[in-house]
């Protein structure tokens, strides 16, 4: 398969048929192309420097366009085999899922979190969840992840494990689709966006968070899905930077060159729709949980840094004031107004009940400084404020707990499941068998990203590749504010929220062995063996762990042989 790929630097005299991440920035002062003739200014100049020679997926030859939408289906559908099969095993609750499940239920029942009984997951792992009380519960996260987590046991139903692990491990599918488009996008190469989406396709920790229903998952696949429409914001704004330019220099003065007014401060560009996709997934993500504003705040700092870039390449003189008023104003507008009224429509339940926790606050507790505000809305802030202060408080042991400090190298994985089958017992023909889910990724995968931000950072502080400095965002945000809580109790699989931003790390470095199209064809045909050579370790090294994070019953001894660190066990 011939292989294509994206332009790393944001403006180019010319084309580069193959250049490969971390390809140096030409240094392209916005005053050079002022002074340049009128060609310069013509809406075909602006998009070859603006946004490269490979602009959509039409732009690829005939023979390609096919595998660019077949590479992230077959990636999918490898992940989907990975995810589906045995699904239902175990068949019993196992970890969060005697929250999220039951909790997602009492939404399908009665639109809130209803409370249950003591010894309810028994009942429930019978297959007779119709054991829930009147009463409300008291729950510390938003509705949006325990709704999706809903509409599988709709589909399925509550009384079998299929249904409620459905629509985790449909999510965890099409977040792989995602990447791969994804990684085509950034690196506009068919053969990085495969390497991505199998990677992330046969790690085992998004195996194991797509296979168990925790919230984690579905806040993954918002994030995930508000960083490709920003993606795909940042190429639809510059053709019309470019489109609005060429047309104002067509019009302009016998020069050809747009007025100096239209270049100090360049133009509106309209409502950007992509970004107002991107601010209903991040809403939908902040409905999943609340670390999601840490994206948000990144994102949005990342699409107007995006935007100045491209009006200073551009060639507009005013592009720090113009980009902040005229991009920056219009994307705050896009993204946070738009994530704010998703979030509060997915409440509708909670609004429509008469008796879900603290629905009624605002009518036990009037308030004259406050009146004003609906008292619906004044009950929804005051549950919001509670559920701050436990989150804040949120510190107890746990045999399970891990730091941040030790999640990129799968330090303290978490156990999800655990069985030892005797002699006898189906599945076991030795003295002691095991059954586990543990949470721990393909080390091959996860200690090769770890390395791979610190080339990342190198390449985005030397050589100001945008790519580079675009996942190291998405990695801080996802990563970075745990540290501010160091008391609180964490987990290792939190870092499920970001793990995308890694494999696209890991790529990056990838793209930097696979080589560029004119390196000579002993680099290139070396750099292909040793990209294929990883991706087959990591695929084989995935088989081999594969039993434990599936619950397949294997020898004892075989677990322990899994075992790689103390830690994990």
């Amino acid at each position: 398969m011939t292989q294509t790929s994206v332009p790393p630097v944001e403006a180019r005299p010319a084309p580069l048929e193959h250049p490969a991440p971390g390809t140096p920035v030409r240094n392209l002062a916005s005053h050079r192309w002022i002074r340049r003739p009128q060609e310069a200014f013509t809406e075909s100049a602006l998009q070859e420097r603006l946004l490269g020679g490979i602009r959509s997926w039409r732009d690829y030859p005939t023979s390609l366009r096919l595998w660019f939408w077949l590479i992230p289906a077959l990636n999918a559908a490898i992940g989907g085999v990975l995810r589906f099969v045995r699904l239902d095993i175990p068949r019993s609750l196992v970890f969060d899922e005697t929250y999220y499940v039951k909790d997602g239920y009492s939404l399908l029942v009665s639109g809130y979190e209803r409370s249950w009984p003591e010894e309810a997951n028994v009942s429930f792992n019978a297959g007779n969840p119709a054991v829930l009380l009147d009463t409300p519960q008291y729950v510390v996260h938003p509705p949006v992840g325990k709704w999706m987590i809903a509409a599988g046991m709709w589909l399925f139903g509550p009384d079998n494990p299929l249904g409620w692990r459905f629509g985790a491990a449909l999510t965890g599918t099409l977040s792989i689709l995602l990447i791969a488009l994804i990684a085509q996008k950034l690196f506009q190469s068919l053969t990085l966006g495969a390497v991505a989406g199998l990677l992330l396709a046969v790690d085992g920790h998004h195996l194991v968070m797509s296979r168990t229903s925790l919230l984690d998952i579905f806040l993954m696949f918002w994030i995930l899905a508000a960083f490709g429409a920003l993606l795909m914001d940042r190429d639809d704004g510059r053709r019309r930077l470019a489109a609005t330019l060429g047309r104002q220099s067509a019009a302009a003065a016998p020069d050809g060159r747009p007025s100096v007014l239209q270049l100090f401060s360049g133009p509106w560009l309209g409502v950007r729709w992509w970004r107002v996709a991107a601010g209903i997934c991040l809403g939908l993500a902040v409905g999943t949980k609340w670390s999601a504003l840490f994206f948000m705040a990144a994102f949005g700092l990342l699409t107007v840094f995006w935007d100045l870039s491209a009006r200073r390449v551009a060639g507009i003189r005013g592009w720090i004031s113009g980009g902040l008023i005229k991009d920056g104003i219009p994307a705050f507008l896009s993204i946070v107004p738009v994530a704010v009224l998703v979030y509060v429509s997915t409440w509708a339940g909670w609004f429509q009940s008469k008796d879900a926790y603290f629905r009624h606050w605002a009518d036990t507790n009037p308030s004259v400084q406050w009146g004003w505000i609906p008292g619906p809305l004044r009950s929804l802030a005051q549950y919001h404020l509670e559920v701050y202060k436990f989150h804040q408080g949120l510190s107890s042991d746990h045999p399970y707990e891990a730091s941040a400090w030790s999640w990129l190298v799968m330090g303290r994985p978490t156990s999800f499941f655990y069985e030892s089958p005797k002699q006898g017992s189906p599945g076991c023909d030795v003295t002691s068998c095991a059954s586990a889910i543990l949470s721990v990724g393909n080390p091959l995968i996860w200690w090769s990203a770890t390395v791979s931000l610190v080339i990342l950072l190198f390449w985005w502080a030397g050589r100001r590749d945008w790519r580079a400095g675009t996942i190291l965002a998405g990695v801080g945000a996802g990563y970075l504010p745990w540290f501010l809580y160091p008391e609180r109790t964490m987990f290792t699989f939190y870092a499920v929220s970001f793990e995308p931003f890694l494999v696209l790390a890991l790529t990056y470095s990838l793209g930097l062995a696979l080589g560029r199209r004119q390196d000579p064809l002993w680099r290139r045909r070396s750099g292909l063996y040793l990209v294929a050579l990883f991706v087959a370790a990591a695929v084989l090294l995935s088989a081999f762990f594969y039993p434990i994070w599936t619950a397949e019953i294997i020898p004892y001894q075989e677990w322990r042989l899994r075992m790689w660190m103390p830690s994990w066990i």
